[in-house]
């Protein structure tokens, strides 16, 4: 027969390791990779909640340790889950960035990258920033499926040969890949759909497209990145959608209040002002390298093709140049 503490040890270590799983989900995966220690799912769901109404041993150590005033006990604070964030900063050596944003692959645009690798090329550009959405994992979204649409092995063949394609051109450059919302959209299904194999390695992006080959760094989607001075994020933790304000870049610039850069809506921007100081900050949303007439919005969507070229200098201080393509010309 099982111990019982064995039994609240093992959950103990599943909640350390996924915290944010619903109860329900991370209960399953515990039973499917541990079914001789429990009878079945639900008696593994109770155990979850009881770890996860007590705090564990921890917690019941600190409500032992009281200070009584008659016979009441004072409460004490429950343990914090609470996680720090400081944005990436990048090396001062990553002083001419080509920044990419929206591929979606496989509905990407070939002609629409090429022009901008080749205007990399061109600028000889040392850092490239793929700045989210690389992929877009169709049939793994929550909407509505077309079954005729490419399989997720498909797009992930595609965004593979895209990858290397690019390291090709630029065997040198330091790459980065900033996870946008509809590239969390395998890990995001993984959670729910297949939490027995979501802590296998295995199964990460990183691995499935075998990132490290091609020496390609992931930075994760609630990280902000840092080119000296000014700040770069895919944008969809920044905005309300792709359908909020009509300037993308004004919209950006009244939450943050400082010089940013971000992808996600699909359209050129600028928006720039000065405070009370005389001090100037400037926002920027940049275009995409994705198809321009998607089938859930082909007609009356403000997408244009376009990257920008990020230049830091040694005070930390920027020049964004922000292009449009249109028919293979850059503007």
């Amino acid at each position: 027969m099982s111990n019982p503490s064995q039994k609240l040890i093992v959950v103990k270590d599943y909640l350390n390791r996924f915290p944010q799983l619903p109860s329900l989900t991370i209960s399953k995966k515990i039973y499917n990779e541990n079914k001789l220690l429990y009878k079945d799912v639900e008696e593994v769901r109770s155990r979850v909640r009881y770890a996860r109404g007590s705090y564990g041993n921890k917690h019941r150590k600190q409500l032992k340790d009281k200070t009584h005033l008659g016979k009441t006990p004072v409460p004490v604070l429950p343990e914090s889950h609470q996680e720090k964030r400081t944005p990436l900063q990048l090396p001062l050596a990553n002083n001419n960035i080509l920044l990419l944003s929206d591929f979606h692959v496989p509905y990407h645009d070939n002609d629409a990258i090429n022009c901008a690798l080749e205007y990399g090329k061109k600028e000889k550009i040392n850092t490239i920033l793929l700045n989210g959405d690389v992929m877009d994992f169709y049939m793994l979204s929550r909407f509505m499926k077309d079954p005729r649409q490419r399989s997720v092995k498909q797009e992930f063949d595609a965004a593979r040969a895209l990858l290397v394609y690019i390291r090709h051109v630029f065997p040198k450059a330091d790459i980065y890949w900033l996870m946008g919302n509809h590239d969390m959209r395998y890990e995001h299904w993984l959670m729910t759909k297949a939490p027995e194999i979501f802590d296998d390695s295995y199964y990460k992006l990183e691995e499935r497209l075998r990132l490290n080959e091609l020496k390609i760094k992931v930075v994760d989607e609630l990280t902000m990145v840092k080119a000296g001075k000014l700040f770069i994020a895919h944008g969809h933790k920044w905005s309300n959608g792709q359908f909020s304000p009509v300037n993308a870049a004004r919209g950006l610039w009244t939450r943050l209040k400082r010089s940013a850069i971000m992808g996600h809506t699909h359209s050129v921007s600028q928006h720039t002002e000065k405070d009370v100081a005389q001090e100037l900050t400037s926002c920027w949303s940049t275009g995409c390298l994705c198809e321009l007439q998607p089938a859930y919005n082909p007609w009356t969507n403000k997408f244009v093709h376009g990257f920008a070229h990020i230049q830091v200098h040694k005070d930390k201080n920027y020049t964004v140049k922000n292009y449009t393509i249109i028919d293979g010309q850059i503007l």
